[in-house]
């Protein structure tokens, strides 16, 4: 589709919280991401699996905004994400539109990424008083709050060299939402942690898709993490969506048949 083509915004009754239109991500001859169409529904949780290679995190990394896409529009809460309207038509966005449209999503990688001369406490408070201006009393008071909600109160004043893994993941969890994000995103965030560890964190997400209306995308290779806490998974295949379901249905009776093996592969492995 020409650039024209795309609306300047969703309209109001066809409005997804994400909206991946058409869009296409390769690199040279490379293809990553083919016509990729996905929608994300307020306070939805989707789940994206599938091999490696396949386009999950790349749909997480354009959504943050950390990727150009060659094709294709994405849009959040309605407005497009990476253009903007000019003269009728949308055209790449300048710095100025990305940094507030980028302010509507968090995301926690699966490193980490506290800084490290900073207190838990500090790299909570740092994005809220430097990014949106909050004095630092009402952000100290914001990120205690959500330290306590992930546990981590009590670490406020350690920094993160102190921290096992799965406390610094607690803490990147609540410096993300620190920022009122609309969108969370989730990126293998337990697959650098011990064993041990992967439920402190798989509890705190947990706990954010019980009880906050965020709507969240999820890569994960936790089979039964993404079954017991997404409304839908997609499989991705070779840049597409194979397959995408509600989580039950999906895991209990796959159709496809790279989406059976896919699974069974996984089982296998663990």
């Amino acid at each position: 589709m020409e650039m024209s083509a795309y609306p300047l915004e969703l309209p109001e009754d066809d409005r997804p919280m994400v909206r991946f239109m058409n869009v296409t991500k390769s690199y040279g001859a490379l293809t990553v991401l083919d016509q990729l169409n996905l929608d994300i529904t307020r306070g939805e949780m989707v789940t994206v699996i599938g091999p490696s290679g396949s386009g999950k995190t790349t749909v997480l990394r354009m959504l943050m905004t950390l990727e150009t896409i060659n094709g294709g529009v994405i849009y959040v809460d309605g407005k497009p994400l990476t253009h903007m309207p000019k003269n009728g038509v949308l055209v790449p966005a300048n710095e100025r539109y990305l940094r507030k449209a980028r302010s509507m999503i968090g995301m926690c990688f699966q490193h980490f990424n506290l800084f490290p001369h900073m207190t838990a406490l500090q790299n909570c408070m740092e994005g809220p008083v430097q990014v949106l201006g909050l004095p630092k009393a009402e952000a100290r008071a914001r990120s205690e709050e959500l330290l306590e909600m992930v546990g981590m109160i009590d670490k406020k004043d350690q920094y993160p060299s102190r921290l096992s893994g799965g406390q610094q993941q607690r803490v990147a969890i609540a410096r993300a939402l620190a920022m009122r994000p609309k969108i969370m995103l989730f990126d293998e965030v337990t697959s650098a942690l011990d064993p041990e560890v992967i439920g402190e964190v798989t509890n705190v997400i947990r706990k954010l898709v019980n009880e906050h209306d965020l709507t969240m995308l999820m890569v994960t290779h936790q089979m039964g993490f993404a079954r017991d806490i997404s409304d839908r998974v997609c499989f991705f295949y070779q840049g597409r969506i194979e397959e995408q379901g509600e989580a039950e249905a999906f895991f209990t009776n796959p159709q496809r048949e790279r989406t059976k093996q896919f699974l069974s592969a996984v089982k296998a492995a663990d």
